[in-house]
């Protein structure tokens, strides 16, 4: 442990002119009486560790002194490339990899591009999460990330359809998977992983426990993650839209269309639609995940849309639309 401590406490002061002995123990988690310690064990064993005295004083090396000690480690490599994600980081167990692989590049850079990390840091930032909606970590997404880093196989228990986000308990199900890879969407992680001879797609926070088996599995290199996974989220959405109603919108309604439902539903509905009529109308049919919902979403619509079929909708239309008529009387 203490080995690691001292090791990057050289790479900070190699990656910086001079470091005061607080923002020492910040960055080392450690009491300044601690980083005393070790800048007069770090000199003992010829590392040329100078400390200034006085009010502006602090650490710095002398010489140009320069570490080898900069090679990145397997796990810190591979954190590196995650590096843009932190809330990621964090929840998969990898932060203190990631910023131990971001000090040694820094260490190795030339001086005048040791800023570059933190200038980038500063000018561009990813959130993942999706608005209203507080993110949760799976409690079992440390384990899983670790055997999908490790091509270990697991043994799973995953509570199937139903479950808490639909307010009744799902079936549950024992598996054991080859955990390929994980995918963060909207604040949700996703597992990819092959299931016998097929691959399936299973929401972390659905585990209800996840034990790492002794085997490793051998990864298919074929296996294309983004590819999988591009394929089988346009699959789901197409699964979703399990009815169609026909509508009539007007040149405003039918740029709204595609922020009121699925996007690309709308956009192919749009394209297969005939032109306008005189009025300047266009009638469509459009796939929706079911009437509630098509209720729910095309009412955002106001009077830029008009359901046509099925009657059952069109009579929720129209006495919605009386509602608002005596509201606004």
């Amino acid at each position: 442990m203490r080995a690691a401590r001292l090791i990057k406490m050289v790479l900070l002061l190699q990656s910086r002119p001079a470091m005061t002995a607080a923002e020492l123990a910040a960055e080392l988690e450690v009491s300044e009486r601690t980083v005393t310690r070790d800048a007069q064990a770090l000199s003992e064993a010829g590392v040329p560790v100078y400390a200034e005295r006085g009010r502006a004083g602090g650490y710095r090396l002398i010489g140009g002194y320069r570490t080898r000690l900069t090679g990145l480690a397997r796990d810190e490599a591979e954190a590196l490339f995650l590096s843009g994600l932190p809330s990621a980081l964090r929840e998969m167990g990898l932060e203190d990899a990631a910023s131990a692989a971001r000090l040694k590049v820094s260490a190795a850079l030339l001086p005048s591009l040791r800023d570059a990390s933190s200038s980038a840091a500063r000018r561009f930032h990813l959130d993942a999460p999706s608005w209203y909606s507080e993110p949760e970590t799976p409690d079992f997404l440390p384990a899983v990330a670790d055997a999908v880093w490790d091509d270990r196989l697991v043994r799973a228990r995953y509570r199937r359809g139903g479950g808490r986000d639909h307010g009744r308990e799902g079936t549950e199900v024992a598996r054991e998977l080859a955990p390929y890879g994980l995918v963060l969407k909207a604040g949700v992680w996703y597992l990819c992983a092959r299931a016998g001879e097929d691959f399936r797609v299973y929401r972390i926070d659905r585990f209800t426990s996840v034990e790492p088996a002794d085997a490793r599995f051998e990864r298919d290199e074929t296996f294309d993650l983004p590819a999988f996974w591009e394929a089988r989220a346009a699959e789901f959405a197409r699964s979703l839209l399990r009815t169609e109603v026909t509508v009539r919108v007007s040149d405003s309604g039918a740029r709204q269309l595609a922020y009121s439902g699925d996007r690309a539903a709308a956009a192919e509905a749009l394209a297969k639609a005939p032109p306008a009529g005189p009025d300047g109308w266009r009638t469509v049919v459009l796939p929706v995940e079911s009437l509630d919902v098509a209720y729910s979403q095309l009412l955002s619509l106001g009077p830029e849309l008009e359901v046509v079929a099925p009657e059952s909708l069109r009579s929720l239309f129209a006495e919605a639309a009386e509602r608002l008529r005596e509201l606004y009387r």
